[in-house]
């Protein structure tokens, strides 16, 4: 049988266990001081999502760009245009004359709605034929189309009501024909499983390429590579390579599931719809081989990665409407190779588009692309020196 402890014992084990318990807390505490990385990461996360979700997401958009075909000019069809601008959920932005450049607008998307003033639209009114007005929706984005189109009851009760001259009675003078293209069903699938094809290659090859060179680093091969005669474009181009092909083998999975389980259609060139996707990959893998470049461990390039996703899944218009964000919020946007794939790959599954109506966005991944790897090699050149 075991002695009994003495009590300044048993107080003497946990003085030492708390003194041990504290020293390890200022211990990591000085640590976490020291890696600036994470601590910003502490402060800019929270601070981030506060301020997107707060002022940037918006599910009912407003000023949506509109186009309008003018086929006739007459007092009546302006002050319709004025009271579809007065709603709020419309802004007229292009004016046509062409039925051509009307549904080029729409499958570019350039603009989101199209308004199609007939000919003899004021002389059906006032002999109170009822003449109806076309409406044309991008109902890709079913959000952002379905809250405008239930607005036009009000532009229908008060578009004419100053104008004079015009048949009194209990039936409206005119109507809106509402005609919602590429996804007249607004079934969710159409919408989100072409975004998720970026959003999950957009998270892959982010984390693929951010841990490259901090990898090496961690492992000790770091010094056999900077031994090896390679200049920083061909390391770079050796280590991204491989993961474009990595990436294209996963959309062309996210594709073909969406195709057979969810009955995505494919209306645009599979060959366009391939190279872009190739560019989009290689953008991505540029952006996560420079947070390898400037990560000094793999924890800070996974951190990195979780931080420039977050404003890709929130700013790019899968998960919110693109059009009901503040002007500030869009710009941001506009500098997210999610934001311009999104379009690219809905605009050819669902819209038939080609290269000529992508023409922008095309661009656009370009030239984050050759900014990327222009940062990376600089960054990874003084890694060198």
């Amino acid at each position: 049988m075991s002695a009994p402890v003495p009590s300044g014992a048993r107080v003497s084990r946990w003085t030492a266990f708390w003194r041990r318990t504290g020293a390890m807390l200022i211990k990591e505490f000085i640590q976490l001081r020291r890696d600036r990385v994470s601590f910003a990461m502490i402060v800019m996360i929270p601070l981030m999502q506060l301020v997107l979700f707060g002022y940037a997401i918006n599910t009912t958009p407003r000023n949506l760009p509109t186009a309008v075909l003018l086929q006739e000019h007459s007092d009546l069809g302006r002050s319709v245009l004025k009271a579809l601008q007065n709603t709020r959920y419309f802004k007229v932005t292009h004016q046509v004359e062409d039925e051509a450049e009307f549904d080029r607008l729409l499958a570019s998307g350039t603009v989101l709605f199209g308004v199609e003033i007939p000919r003899g639209f004021e002389r059906a009114i006032r002999r109170g034929e009822g003449p109806s007005l076309l409406v044309a929706a991008d109902a890709t984005d079913p959000v952002a189309s379905g809250t405008a189109l239930g607005a036009l009851g009000q532009v229908v009760r008060t578009a004419l009501q100053n104008d004079r001259g015009l048949p009194v009675g209990g039936q409206p003078l005119f109507e809106f024909r509402t005609h919602a293209r590429y996804n007249p069903a607004a079934e969710t699938a159409l919408n989100i499983v072409p975004g998720l094809v970026g959003t999950i290659l957009t998270m892959t090859m982010l984390i693929f390429t951010a841990l490259s060179v901090t990898r090496e680093i961690e492992r000790g091969t770091m010094e056999a590579l900077l031994a090896m005669p390679t200049t920083p474009v061909e390391i770079m181009l050796g280590k991204i390579i491989p993961y474009v092909f990595v990436g294209f083998v996963q959309a062309s999975l996210i594709v073909s599931t969406g195709v057979f389980l969810f009955h995505v259609p494919i209306y645009g060139s599979l060959f366009l719809l391939a190279a872009l996707s190739t560019l989009f990959i290689a953008a991505n893998l540029s952006i996560g081989y420079t947070f390898s470049t400037v990560a000094q461990n793999q924890l800070q390039a996974m951190q990195m990665s979780m931080m420039f996703f977050l404003p890709n899944i929130l700013l790019s218009g899968f998960m919110f409407p693109f059009a009901g964000m503040p002007s500030w919020a869009q710009w941001i946007g506009e500098a997210l190779p999610l934001t311009h794939y999104i379009r690219i790959v809905r605009a050819i599954m669902l819209k038939g588009a080609t290269i000529e109506n992508l023409r922008y966005d095309s661009v656009a991944l370009f030239v984050l692309m050759l900014i990327a790897m222009t940062i990376a090699v600089t960054r990874f050149r003084r890694t060198l020196d």
